[in-house]
This record gives C-alpha cells, sequence and structure tokens, in this order.
C-alpha cells in the first residue's frame, strides 16, 4: 500500500514537473474540491459494496 502511495505521489510530481516546464496549465481541479470528490468516489464504492453484501437476492 506504501509503495501505491509513493508511486502516486511521484507520478503527480513528474506531471506537475512536465506542465509547468512546458508552462501548460495543471489539469487538476482546486485541491479542497478535488479531495472531496476523490472521497465521493471512494465511498461511493464503499457503500456499493455493503449494499450488494446485504442484498437478498
Amino acid at each position: 500500500m506504501l509503495q501505491q502511495i509513493l508511486l502516486s505521489l511521484l507520478a503527480g510530481v513528474i506531471c506537475g514537473v512536465v506542465f509547468t516546464a512546458l508552462k501548460l496549465p495543471i489539469p487538476a481541479p482546486p485541491v479542497f474540491p478535488a479531495i472531496v470528490g476523490i472521497f465521493g468516489v471512494f465511498l461511493g464504492m464503499k457503500v456499493f459494496l455493503f449494499v450488494a453484501d446485504r442484498w437478498p437476492f
């Protein structure tokens, strides 16, 4: 798990460097809304798995 986090961070840093060096806008929404959106996706997955486990059919 830690390896995945570090690889994600490394990929993000590389993308940030490349986009800034090419003077392109960073392809990310504002920080707080982005974090909330990612949390929403994760929460949606957990809700689906919870409901699917308890569905009577």
